[in-house]
């Protein structure tokens, strides 16, 4: 592979997102219960389209015992348990979903249960960084992925934020050792469930393809550089997300230290951290970060040299996942929503002060003179009005940076990749958004009747999107 064959992937992905095809179908509940049989013990869903739905499937054990601790495997039952309701969300700030630390679920959609076929999987990781969001928003049901393609769609629930990505060992004991990963972790063991119990749902344990969006997709990079992962999945496509470098064990360790400080935890009284309630928990979180102020505690992967003994994409691509065939990309105006969603005077922005203003947008992203981007950007695009600069200059310092260094490492090692820009726009508040950070949600899962689908179901949205579904699940089987 090289630059020249990766451009020709983008260019081929741009004229997927323009063919059309049918509208999508109405929802409708069908009467019959289906039941599958996984190694835990027997679930029953429920039909919706003619798609058979299962919600809520247990595969880890609550993580209440066992706080910024590696997951365990869920307990088996003995007689059918109901798949009917979404699991619960992981513990996080502002969640409209009930939240527990029993929250290791997972949601299956297949077009038949245990009839003998090998149909492709696709296991979607959701959004929201590492710190927010569940697989239950109704953008992620795989009614439509399934009609279109004949493909089995999973999403997953895990644990985020504070929970999921406390590098605890160093400043307690190695009773927390994998703990700074654990929400990796946690999919990996998703991952394995999938592998040991997807055959009953129709699906191909042998054919697993990763798809996610913004934190999902950096999720699945992040997987591709962790030695448990290996074998488990054999596709992997990344929208809109990026990890080309995790947090280093130092800085964890520092955050850390804020955070047992914060709780009044010193070394020697860890037990008392399964006592504190949650919400005390995720309010130490909001504490300064000691090495990015201003902001509060961040947290993802950690470089903890075990579970994840390396970088996902620095120095170099990770070896282990060279032959997995990859496609990544984003979107043409990130930015827009990302940073214009809170800040709507950015859409009537002035040439005065607009360096600065990038400058501070990308701070602790990229290290470059906002006046000289802006003089770039006028001398290239000389129509574009500072708005449009703005939105151009952070979308690419923010969100293509990390894209581009992941498509050129999978280059230099020969890995088959391919990129993509969705250029689709949003027809809401008169196109002020552009194509935004996640406007491919509903594109791919077809799902743009959705009323949270930032693309509207006009004329345009919905063939757009079932020649994206299409064409995604193609790929997954391929």
């Amino acid at each position: 592979m090289n630059r020249r064959a990766l451009l020709a992937g983008a260019g081929q992905l741009a004229l997927v997102l323009s063919v059309a095809s049918g509208p999508a179908a109405r929802a409708s509940a069908g009467a019959d219960s289906p039941v599958a049989i996984t190694r835990q013990g027997r679930v029953r869903g429920f039909v919706d389209r003619g798609v058979r739905v299962f919600r809520g499937i247990p595969y880890g054990s609550s993580t209440a015992a066992r706080r910024f601790m590696p997951p365990q495997t869920a307990a088996p039952w003995r007689d059918v348990r109901p798949a009917l309701e979404y699991g619960l969300s992981a513990p996080q700030a502002q969640s409209r979903e009930p939240m527990s630390e029993d929250c290791l679920y997972l949601n299956v959609w297949t077009p038949a249960v245990a009839d003998g076929q090998r149909r492709a999987v696709m296991v979607y990781f959701h959004g929201g960084g590492f710190a927010s969001g569940s697989g239950s928003s109704p953008l992620y049901s795989g009614v439509n992925l399934c009609r279109r393609g004949d493909v089995v769609v999973v999403t997953v629930n895990h644990r985020l934020n504070v929970f999921g990505y406390s590098f605890l060992e160093k400043q307690l004991s190695a009773k927390f050792r994998g703990g700074g990963n654990a929400g990796q972790l946690d999919l990996i063991l998703a991952l394995e469930w999938v592998r040991d119990n997807i055959a009953a749902f129709g699906g191909d344990p042998s054919c697993v393809t990763l798809f996610g969006q913004s934190g999902g997709g950096a999720k699945i990079a992040t997987l591709m550089a962790m030695p448990a992962a290996r074998g488990l999945f054999h596709r992997a496509i990344t929208m809109s997300g990026q990890q080309v470098t995790a947090a280093g064990p130092n800085a964890s360790a520092a955050r850390a230290k804020v955070l047992l400080d914060a709780l009044g935890i010193a070394p020697g009284a860890e037990d008392a951290l399964g006592r504190i309630p949650i919400e005390k928990v995720l309010e130490a979180a909001r504490s300064r970060d000691p090495l990015l102020a201003p902001g509060n505690l961040h947290f993802g992967p950690v470089l903890d040299h075990r579970s994840l003994p390396r970088h996902p994409f620095f120095p170099d691509a990770p070896a282990q996942s060279a032959q997995i065939p990859m496609l990544l990309g984003n979107t043409h105006d990130e930015t827009r929503n990302l940073i214009g969603g809170s800040h709507p005077e950015y859409f009537a922005l002035g040439w005065e002060g607009l360096g600065a203003r990038i400058d501070l947008e990308l701070r602790g992203r990229t290290d470059i003179d906002g006046d000289l981007v802006v003089a770039e950007y006028r001398r290239i695009y000389p129509a574009y009005t500072p708005t449009q600069v703005f939105f151009a200059a952070t979308t690419a310092g923010r969100s293509w940076r990390g894209q581009l260094i992941e498509a050129e490492l999978r280059a230099a090692e020969a890995g088959p990749t391919w990129v993509y820009q969705v250029d689709f726009p949003s027809p809401k508040d008169g196109g002020k958004w552009g194509a935004p950070h996640g406007i491919d949600i509903p594109l791919a899962f077809d799902n743009t009747h959705e009323p949270e689908a930032i693309t509207g179901n006009a004329a345009a949205a919905s063939p757009a999107s079932s020649s994206v579904a299409v064409r995604l699940t193609q790929a997954s089987a391929s």
